[in-house]
């Protein structure tokens, strides 16, 4: 480049610094008064509008519109919010579960959900919901990776239920899954027992008893919030014998509207089990 050409750019450079100078000198108080507030309000627009789609987002989730809100939030996954993030790990995961899913879309999207609930753990690490969906993710991932794995994972997964709770205790979500948590360990099977026997030198332990505890709480929490939880403390009364209130939570659970797949499937279980029953 020669030395015109260099001049000229930094009479350029000169002249807009000069016009910036002079904007900045003859800007009168009310004119920059102004100024500021169209700029906070391009700001508080902008954050209104993530609101707007988390709102939206969970609009969808409660109408059990598992695609249209995968397909919202997806557009958001290289987002650093973690109110983002943890959603798209359960939209994922929800997504996983419908039975129109094949096998290897199933795993693929599966590992998405524990990849997008890592990195809302690692955004927000006060955010109670992220501590439940990384370890609910971790769960279903064990699933691909062998009971070694899965059982080798269990200590994480409660303590990032229990840091749920601990953040938020109003959330009887992660009172549940705490409680399902209890209820695998309570059955878990004489070779499953020896696999967790030679990875702890304390294996993790759980009774009915406690699970149920659990269930009961998260009812007293939110009662009647989640279809699942109805099923379980039906169960729970039954591997204690008792019959009258198994009965009585199976058929509530039965009753349950079905608005996902996933009620849809705990409603299925609860008719078997009421006819077990008698």
């Amino acid at each position: 480049m020669d030395s015109s050409c260099i001049c000229e750019q930094c009479c350029v450079f000169c002249d807009c610094q000069n016009r910036k100078a002079l904007f900045l000198v003859t800007v009168t108080p009310l004119s920059f008064l102004i100024y500021e507030r169209v700029a906070h309000f391009s700001s508080v627009r902008a954050l209104d509008s993530a609101q707007e789609v988390l709102e939206q987002a969970d609009y969808l989730y409660s109408c059990g519109e598992t695609q249209k809100l995968h397909q919202l939030l997806v557009r958001h996954k290289d987002s650093d919010d973690a109110e983002f993030l943890w959603r798209l790990a359960r939209g994922s995961r929800d997504l996983a579960l419908l039975s129109s899913i094949s096998a290897d879309e199933k795993k693929r999207l599966t590992y998405e959900a524990f990849d997008y609930a890592k990195k809302a753990l690692e955004k927000n690490q006060a955010c109670f919901a992220a501590h439940k969906w990384f370890a609910i993710c971790l769960s279903d991932v064990g699933d691909y990776e062998g009971i070694k794995v899965k059982i080798g994972n269990s200590y994480t997964i409660r303590n990032h239920l229990e840091q749920a709770i601990e953040l938020n205790p109003k959330d009887a979500t992660s009172i549940h899954i705490l409680g399902y948590w209890c209820f695998a360990f309570a059955e878990l099977a004489w070779y499953q027992r020896k696999v967790a026997a030679v990875i702890f030198a304390s294996p993790p332990t759980a009774t009915y008893e406690e699970a149920l505890a659990f269930f009961l709480k998260a009812e007293e929490v939110d009662p009647n919030f989640y279809s699942k939880n109805l099923l379980m403390l039906g169960k729970s009364y039954m591997m204690l014998s008792d019959v009258k209130r198994a009965a009585l939570w199976l058929a509530k659970a039965r009753d349950y509207p079905a608005v996902t797949e996933e009620d849809k499937q705990v409603h299925k279980e609860a008719l078997e089990l009421l006819k077990k029953l008698g």
